[in-house]
């Protein structure tokens, strides 16, 4: 059960060699989803002025986007049966 009163719950978990894996990814996916989120923040893409710039670019957020559709499903799957095991609190009237 998680604590959703005062913390946003995590959208990953610790896998047994300690690394953090996104919520519905493999360790290989969260470290792919991990390294085209960070070059797109650090302009590392090729730049998209050019045929093949533009390919490379698109290429790369077309998986960005399938790997963070992919955790956002199993996150929302996993919020909604976390709040459904939680219990409700008992209230006297």
């Amino acid at each position: 059960m998680i604590e959703q009163k005062r913390h946003a719950p995590r959208r990953y978990f610790v896998d047994a060699q300690g690394r953090r894996v996104l919520i519905g990814l493999s360790s290989d996916e969260t470290a792919e989803f991990e390294a085209l989120d960070l070059s797109s923040i650090e302009g590392d893409v090729t730049p998209a002025t050019s045929d093949i710039g533009q390919g490379l670019a698109g290429e790369n957020e077309v998986r960005w986007l399938e790997l963070y559709r992919k955790h956002e499903g199993a996150w929302r799957t996993w919020i909604t049966q976390s709040r459904a095991e939680q219990p409700t609190a008992f209230k006297l009237y």
